[in-house]
């Protein structure tokens, strides 16, 4: 699929929500990953590209961190609508301001909103449901954009993170050559994008490209930033990471040409966590079998999975290198119906489980309607029951289909 259809896909997928909205074992630890300086001779990493083939993003210089982590998460927790952490804090001034205060009202809001209506009910369903898969010490979640806060909740005993999706990394701003009207439009574009996912589990491609593209506050690690402070977590450390062509990750020096990926790592209630997030569009045309980002998932072991809203891409024969390696290198998938299709569970005769209730898809994805589902949903060996929560496209939890797979 090329960028234009992506970008087609989340135009009306932005119009349909508006609508709706009116009316195995896991447990092997991975191996030390080891991380090398510079680039070596890794490939190039394809960049998405807008509809008259020209880069959608330029590719940073640097990301702009700060060199202490006192000041990286004050920063954090400025972004997140908290306040400082003690005395120091080079945010002060910023922190006064009307803008900031309107950010942090709305921000809590949302996040007590959050805590109901997703945190609580997912949680305590995948301590019952899940609990081996929660185990795995490794999480891939593709098409995923910057959702740390769903892949921590679903398995927030996982050590390391891999996401990745089309949006780009970007550096942080200089603070100081903000005028108030940088600060007033960067923090009214991230709440913007933060309150999709809150409300509804996912992110608004579209929407979300807008806001990240239309202010200062750039690319993906500023939601990474609210997610991980937010979830409790200290931050203590934010590196550019590209793969090399075995598929290991090399830390690359401040001041390269481009950034392909970022390597966040973070000490939080579940204890230390390493999240990596790659810009890399997983079509078979940009994605080879042996391609460095699935050599890096591999390395991982087995790694349990997070799949939802990912515009059933997986249901086209042009994503089948992505839709192999999930099946084939995994010890489990978390998915709505929008991932993996039901008949590539069945032809690999992987052991199912089904919660909630399939009825069929939102309108702008009818063909990728799955008859074959909702049979399975009327057959009791698959164990059925209720969620009470919503996930993906569905915003009804009456009408919410989550699948489990494990494979034999």
């Amino acid at each position: 699929m090329t960028a234009k259809n992506h970008l087609a896909i989340a135009a009306a997928l932005s119009v349909a929500v508006a609508a709706a909205v009116q009316l195995t074992s896991c447990s092997s630890k991975p191996p030390q990953l080891q991380f090398l300086p510079g680039f070596g001779n890794e490939p190039e990493i394809r960049r998405a590209e807008s509809t008259d083939e020209s880069a959608l993003f330029p590719a940073p210089t640097e990301l702009n961190i700060p060199a202490g982590a006192v000041e990286l998460n004050d920063e954090a927790r400025f972004l997140a609508g908290l306040p400082a952490l003690g005395a120091k804090s080079t945010m002060g001034s910023l922190r006064a301001s009307a803008a900031w205060q309107k950010h942090k009202s709305q921000l809590d809001q949302m996040w007590r909103d959050f805590e109901v209506r997703h945190a609580a009910p997912v949680s305590s369903w995948a301590s019952s449901h899940i609990s081996d898969l929660r185990s795995a010490r490794a999480v891939l979640y593709p098409f995923s954009g910057p959702d740390f806060v769903f892949a921590n909740l679903f398995y927030p005993k996982a050590e390391t993170y891999v996401l990745c999706g089309l949006e780009p990394c970007e550096p942080l701003p200089t603070w100081t050559s903000l005028s108030g009207q940088d600060v007033e439009g960067g923090l009214a574009g991230l709440t913007n994008s933060l309150s999709n996912i809150l409300q509804f589990s996912y992110f608004i491609t579209k929407d979300m490209r807008q806001d990240f593209q239309a202010t200062r506050f750039r690319g993906v690690l500023p939601v990474f930033l609210v997610f991980l402070t937010r979830t409790g977590h200290v931050v203590e450390s934010v590196d550019a990471v590209r793969l090399d062509g075995n598929g290991s990750p090399n830390v690359s020096p401040t001041g390269q040409s481009s950034v392909s990926g970022l390597l966040i790592r973070a000490r939080g209630p579940q204890g230390p966590k390493r999240i990596f997030y790659f810009s890399q569009d997983l079509a078979d045309g940009a994605l080879s079998t042996n391609a460095p980002l699935l050599k890096f998932a591999t390395s991982l072991g087995r790694p349990a999975v997070l799949l939802k809203s990912a515009s059933y891409l997986m249901h086209e024969s042009y994503f089948s290198h992505i839709r192999n390696h999930l099946l084939t290198n995994t010890c489990g998938i978390v998915e709505d119906p929008s991932g993996v299709p039901w008949r590539s569970f069945m032809e690999r005769n992987w052991r199912m489980s089904l919660y909630g209730n399939y009825q069929n898809t939102i309108p702008i994805f009818k063909q990728y309607e799955q008859p074959d589902l909702a049979t399975a949903y009327l057959d009791r060996s698959y164990g059925a029951t209720p969620l009470p929560f919503s996930i993906g496209y569905l915003l009804d939890p009456a009408t919410t289909s989550l699948i489990v797979g494990r494979p034999r």
